[in-house]
C-alpha cells in the first residue's frame, strides 16, 4: 500500500493544521465553552488535547473559532519602508 497516495494521509495533515497549539476552539456540546488547543497527536485517539481540559477530544467534538496570531506578519509599518521579516 502506498502511504503517500492514501487520502487518509492528506486528511491527517489537514486535521493537524486545524488543531495547532494556540488555536481557539469551542466545544460543540457546550456552546460558549472556549478552549485553547494544547497539542495534537495523530497517533492518539482522541487526538486533540485542550488547555485546562482533563481529557482529550475528537476533532468532530470541536469547532475551530480562531487561529493563533503568532503566524501572521505585523503590518504596523508603512509598506514603503524597509520590509520586515516574519518569523514562524
Amino acid at each position: 500500500m502506498d502511504v503517500y497516495a492514501s487520502s487518509d494521509w492528506d486528511e491527517d495533515w489537514d486535521e493537524a493544521w486545524e488543531y495547532q497549539p494556540g488555536f481557539t476552539v469551542e466545544l460543540r456540546s457546550k456552546p460558549g465553552a472556549f478552549y485553547t488547543v494544547e497539542s495534537y497527536d495523530p497517533m492518539m485517539v482522541p487526538s486533540v488535547w485542550l488547555v485546562d481540559d482533563p481529557r482529550p477530544r475528537y476533532p468532530h467534538e470541536l469547532k475551530l473559532i480562531s487561529r493563533s496570531s503568532q503566524y501572521v506578519c505585523p503590518l504596523s509599518t508603512p509598506i514603503a519602508t524597509k520590509p520586515q521579516l516574519c518569523s514562524l
